[in-house]
């Protein structure tokens, strides 16, 4: 059985609505007449009966008629109010609460992305909010609503005969007990159907996000069967909560319709000797009949409440947590040159500790050189990469910009001194000038089109009938492959960064677009400090040095005639690549 929660469970999952106080308390007045109201309105529908069975009793039928239109609506006009204040409430909280839940992921190191599935984050940021979102304020008021009602009804049966209502009220520990023991079984599987649906949307939109591939390798009833597997255990787990829910009712229902049984037994009885009216057995009976209903509602609403802290559980989980690499406001230098170093650095990805991807690597790209990592799959030659941008911080050693050591400075700002170009480069699902102006957000169009005639990517977009307002698709799906290296270096370009990182930019291309993307490359090395990792050794032969990464260690390094000539790793490299 689940841990019951804890009073600061409570406390801060309430505390999401307090920044909607002013709205909110607008929202319970409304509540509070509308609730006063309501209560009037078993003594009218009793003194209307009444009325009927008087010999003189139309002019008394007549009053309480129009009584009972003018409580109607107050109710209705109190029940707008509520309904609206607390619903526009509960929308500002969400979206309050979804924008602070996305920028605390986007700004988790990229390692907490290596062990998190995207699926389950984006279930987090919509489902999970969801179900959060109406129990800190539309559940609230029906809370209170129904709280005011139970005990203005209670008050009012006991006024009118206290006898009969002792009977009613020895009911009650009995659907409270009910009413926590289901409350913790609701929490505990909302959270398993809450995991089975966050993993039924990452095969979801792994499946779609890989259509293509799904596609080629003809598995869409596989794709279909695993989905299939991941709702069918959510369904199972709501089948479990429909059945604790079911009981929970079912038992509740019985104890409090015995107990109607039992006060319509008595009162009856005592309506016969003259003790009582008909007019006050009347609305006594729905003053029942209201407080049941009341008390039904909050047995619910605990179980949404119940719901919502599992819920939100994950939620602060997220928000609570300290990216691994803090985006501190450091350094900012004023006067940039691009030079970078790798110092005795040892290094192991945070999901595979044991591992050690680089140990004791040294390597320093001078101002306006090219250096060029060349190696075997697998060397630690991205990692580098991901090194110098600060995507994670080494176990030991450390990297420098411009001899300081990358944690000394303003993430923000080293980041925005490098640019990179990879071998498949990623683009947004909007148009192609706003992709370009990615790599500057306040660029202008005239400087969109400039960075896009270096990249050689001018021509092509010219031909498109939207030209650079053409949307490219999810991933940049309607371009070709070197139609989108070339917006990639077009929004490097424009970033106009100190340091440049080509990670394999061209080996996935054909010849003709090799041709134009290599043109649009070497107009963005000029004068930039550039790191080539590269496993096609003809796009390195004119660096300035050569580094050759094996097993996470520098081999060997030199000019490419050097390194051919001292006929080592680097030259069996060559052999071997020329010779396949």
């Amino acid at each position: 059985m689940a841990q019951a929660p804890t009073l600061s469970n409570w406390k801060r999952l309430f505390s999401l609505a307090l920044p909607e106080a002013p709205i909110l308390i607008g929202g319970t007045i409304a509540l509070l007449i509308g609730s006063a109201v309501t209560l009037a309105v078993p003594k009218g529908v009793g003194g209307l009966l009444g009325a009927v069975v008087k010999p003189d009793g139309q002019a008394r039928l007549d009053e309480l008629t129009v009584y009972l239109v003018v409580v109607a609506a107050a109710v209705a006009i109190s029940g707008f109010a509520r309904a609206y204040f607390y619903t526009l409430a509960g929308e500002r909280v969400v979206a309050r609460l979804r924008r602070d839940l996305f920028s605390a992921i986007i700004r988790q190191e990229v390692g907490f992305f290596d062990s998190q599935r995207t699926g389950e984050l984006v279930n987090r940021l919509s489902s999970d909010t969801a179900v959060i979102q109406n129990s800190v304020t539309v559940n609230v008021s029906m809370a209170i609503r129904f709280t005011v009602q139970a005990i203005g009804c209670i008050i009012m049966l006991f006024l009118m005969h206290w006898r009969l209502s002792l009977i009613m009220i020895g009911v009650t520990p009995v659907i409270a007990a009910t009413a926590v023991m289901f409350g913790r079984t609701a929490r505990s599987l909302s959270k398993r159907t809450q995991d089975a649906l966050a993993a039924a949307t990452t095969v979801a939109e792994e499946s779609l996000g890989n259509v293509r591939t799904v596609r080629a390798f003809a598995r869409e009833d596989a794709e279909v069967g695993r989905y299939r597997k991941e709702v069918d255990t959510a369904f199972d787990m709501g089948r479990r909560t429909a059945a604790a829910y079911g009981m929970f009712q079912g038992f509740g229902g019985f104890v409090v319709t015995g107990a109607v049984a039992g006060i319509l037994w008595y009162g009856g009885t005592i309506t016969i000797r003259g003790e009582m009216t008909i007019d006050d057995l009347t609305a006594y009976l729905l003053y029942i009949f209201m407080l049941t209903a009341a008390l039904g509602g909050l047995s619910t609403l605990y179980s949404d409440f119940n719901k919502a802290i599992g819920a939100s559980e994950r939620v602060f989980e997220l928000l609570d947590r300290q990216p691994g690499v803090v985006n501190t406001a450091g350094l900012r230098l004023p006067a940039p040159v691009g030079a970078m170093a790798l110092q005795g650095l040892h290094f192991a990805y945070p999901t595979r500790p044991e591992v050690t991807v680089l140990g004791g690597v040294d390597l320093a790209l001078e101002p306006g050189k090219v250096l060029a990592l060349v190696g075997q799959s697998g060397g630690g030659k991205s990692t580098v990469a991901s090194l110098l941008l600060r995507l994670y911080d080494p176990v030991s050693g450390r990297v420098t910009f411009d001899g300081h050591d990358i944690r000394e400075l303003d993430t923000s700002w080293l980041r925005e001194q490098i640019g990179i170009v990879s071998q498949e480069p990623v683009l947004f699902a909007t148009t192609i000038a706003e992709n370009i102006r990615y790599g500057r957000p306040g660029a202008s169009d005239a400087e969109v089109e400039a960075a896009a005639r270096a990249a050689n990517a001018h021509d092509f977009v010219g031909g498109f009938p939207e030209k650079y307002e053409t949307v490219v698709g999810e991933r940049g799906v309607r371009l070709s492959g070197g139609q989108k290296q070339r917006i990639a270096i077009a929004r490097a370009i424009l970033k106009d960064p100190r340091v440049l990182v080509l990670d394999e930019a061209t080996s996935a291309l054909d010849a003709e677009s090799e041709h134009l993307v290599q043109e649009a490359l070497d107009r963005l090395m000029r004068g930039r400090t550039t790191l080539v990792i590269a496993h096609r050794l003809s796009t390195v032969k004119t660096a300035d040095k050569v580094v050759v990464i094996q097993h996470g260690r520098v081999a060997e390094s030199g000019t490419h005639d050097e390194l051919v000539a001292a006929n080592g790793a680097y030259r069996r490299l060559v052999e071997h690549q020329f010779a396949s």
